[in-house]
């Protein structure tokens, strides 16, 4: 899988789907906005909780989306594994394999 072309496919399909439905995508934001908003748990531990969610629906997309947050809010390598390691023990074998497909995107999105 080559993370760059895949989430620029994802980012171009999201921007088509977006024009068709603004006020969804609007309110679909805000409760994003809000739901990651530092408060008694900052933001970085609320990335790692949806990277975790991610990998245990199996989404390419949220996982991308997710280690990039991660990598902008600064995880450490370290970090990060600790936390596939938890995935994967809640997940079992599904979320190995995801996990592991995370730590490729975090490889690949620290390039940048």
């Amino acid at each position: 899988m080559n993370w760059e072309d895949f989430m620029d496919d994802t980012l171009a399909n999201i921007g088509t789907l977006s024009k068709e439905i603004p006020d969804t995508v609007a309110g679909f934001n805000k409760m994003g906005a809000a739901a990651k908003a530092s408060g008694a748990l900052p933001e970085k531990t609320k990335e790692i909780m949806a990277l975790g969610i991610a990998i245990a629906t199996r989404c390419d997309s949220c996982i991308g989306f997710h280690v990039k947050s991660l990598i902008r809010l600064g995880i450490t390598r370290a970090e990060l594994c600790e936390a596939l390691a938890m995935a994967t023990y809640m997940g079992g074998g599904p979320s190995y394999a995801y996990s592991a497909k995370a730590l490729k995107a975090f490889d690949v999105f620290s390039k940048d």
